[in-house]
């Protein structure tokens, strides 16, 4: 038995799913033929309230064009040091949009309006870089899996619109927030200037990701994501994929979730681990105790079948997904629990 907790892209097509795509009407998607597409973009745009939609072929290439949809070369955003568009998305911020990273240090991946406030540059301040843009992400990854306080987003929001600035959300795991918090999908739509949403993590589809906004932006994205290399043809198999999961495999998250916080139960008691972090959603961050090899750790439950990731810095990232299954489950918790006679 093989498990792999490295990340919630690892996961397959359901055969429900695999049926779905099978069975997709397609056309050419870059003529805006593809009734599969079409169809997706319909329903998501639905879903939050929003005026338009686009499907693509990545998170980082949908949050990629929202920025270059909200920021001039020589502008400057403001994220979380650990926000994905500045540690996960290769540089493109810079190498795409020409702009800087304004980094905060905030709260688990999440920063709060008056850290935003307290760093946005004076607009008439032509010596720094102009500030044009607010990029939140939640879930958080390098966070791990922290969801934000609603409020929080409202008042960051205001903060936007009182220095002109626009709100993005990199909302790749925003599914996964919207199961454990009563807001619903049209609350953050009434909030954002434009939302990436992931349909190849915890929906477990093969490929794809959807941004959300005004007609305006998504008619702009349109152009910027061919530029990118994104526009594709009988896209429809894929998004058929992300149709199936959006009506019969969202509430399957809450399964990730219980899996995370039952390993994180188990981490905080052994006595190996110095420290984890809390856990809100499917992903467990934790570090070992300072006598403790990471890489040594990592190698044993490797032994195990077992696979994990290193972040660096002494942090260690276990992911449940949908295709982690209970037995999986039991397999790895019991291993983790003798991992304290040998470690």
């Amino acid at each position: 038995m093989e498990v792999n907790l490295i990340s919630d892209t690892v996961t397959k097509p359901s055969k429900g799913m695999l049926r779905a795509m099978l069975q997709a009407s397609v056309g050419d998607d870059v003529f805006k033929e593809d009734p599969s597409v079409n169809i997706l973009e319909q329903e998501v745009l639905d879903l939050f309230g929003m005026e338009a939609a686009l499907f693509f072929p990545s998170g980082t290439m949908a949050n990629q064009t929202a920025i270059k949809l909200h920021t001039q070369p020589g502008d400057q955003l403001i994220c979380d040091h650990y926000a994905h568009v500045y540690n996960y998305e290769g540089g493109g911020v810079s190498f795409n949009s020409g702009v800087s990273c304004r980094l905060i240090q905030g709260d688990q991946g999440r920063i709060s309006a008056s850290q935003v406030e307290s760093v946005i540059n004076p607009p008439d301040f032509y010596h720094s870089p102009k500030t044009s843009l607010v990029c939140l992400e939640n879930t958080t990854n390098k966070g791990g899996g922290a969801v934000y306080d609603f409020n929080e987003i409202k008042a960051i929001r205001k903060i936007c619109d009182k220095n002109d600035l626009a709100l993005h959300l990199d909302g790749a795991r925003l599914w996964n927030a919207l199961e454990v918090t009563p807001e619903d999908t049209k609350d953050y739509g009434r909030i954002f200037d434009t939302i990436s949403l992931c349909l190849s993590k915890g929906l477990g589809c093969p490929v794809g990701s959807v941004l959300v906004g005004s007609k305006k932006h998504i008619h702009a994205a349109v152009r910027i994501r061919k530029i990118l290399g994104g526009g594709m043809r009988q896209a429809g198999y894929l998004a058929a994929a992300g149709s199936f999961a959006l009506r019969y495999q969202r509430e399957d998250l809450n399964d990730d979730h219980r899996k995370a916080r039952e390993l994180e139960d188990v981490l905080k008691k052994s006595n190996y681990v110095n420290k984890v972090e809390p856990v809100s959603t499917n992903i467990i961050i934790f570090s070992l105790k300072v006598d403790k090899d990471e890489m040594i750790f990592i190698g044993k439950l490797k032994e195990k079948n077992i696979l994990l990731i290193s972040l660096g810095k002494g942090k260690l990232r276990m992911v449940t997904h949908r295709d982690y299954s209970q037995e999986q489950h039991n397999y790895v918790l019991t291993t983790l629990i003798k991992m304290n006679d040998y470690v």
